[in-house]
């Protein structure tokens, strides 16, 4: 298993060892204390499968307090997948990195609790898994506008996205009330 940091401190790229041949393949999603060996330090206690179709965009949503750190993968199709850091005090805050997950490339990422987070299906479907450090607590959730020109998000969209009523609702992160975002803390 490779595990990569990308620009933003806790957000990371997972390539799990992946057995194959022309029957197919086999791969571990997550063995807690291999998983802690490389440095994912984190226990998971809710798993979500979501299923969408080509242009859908969910997100980004966090939730405060309760905030869920997510390990995040496709099953099936391909999505551009984004964490953005919404921790205030944070020096990236206001920072995001996209990556595209996939059937295909397997790869897992990590978004850290107090991040937000959201993805767009760039295939004609996608099935998505995620595991959380929190349950859903809808009472906690905060959604920030996809295209907040502040953040600004490359989204590789082709027309417009299918957004939830939600999400077509949702503030810019200047405008979201700075006690409903979480804090920054060296750890």
């Amino acid at each position: 298993m490779i595990v990569s940091e990308t620009k933003i401190p806790g957000v990371k790229v997972i390539e799990p060892k992946v057995f194959g041949d022309d029957r197919g393949f086999f791969m571990e999603t997550w063995q807690g204390s291999r998983y802690h060996e490389m440095g994912i330090k984190t226990d998971y206690v809710q798993d979500n499968l979501s299923y969408s179709r080509k242009g859908v965009l969910r997100g980004l949503h966090l939730q405060n307090p309760m905030p869920q750190g997510k390990m995040v993968y496709v099953l099936q199709g391909s999505v551009f997948d984004v964490a953005v850091d919404v921790r205030v005090g944070s020096p990236t805050f206001g920072k995001w990195h996209g990556i595209i997950l996939s059937a295909e490339n397997k790869k897992q990422f990590i978004v850290p609790a107090g991040f937000a987070h959201g993805f767009c299906v760039m295939s004609e479907m996608a099935m998505f898994a995620y595991k959380c450090t929190e349950i859903y607590s809808p009472q906690n959730e905060v959604s920030i506008a996809w295209d907040d020109p502040d953040i600004g998000i490359e989204w590789p969209l082709e027309v417009a996205p299918a957004l939830s009523k939600k999400d077509q609702s949702a503030l810019r992160l200047r405008d979201v009330n700075e006690a409903n975002l979480p804090k920054f803390c060296i750890q």
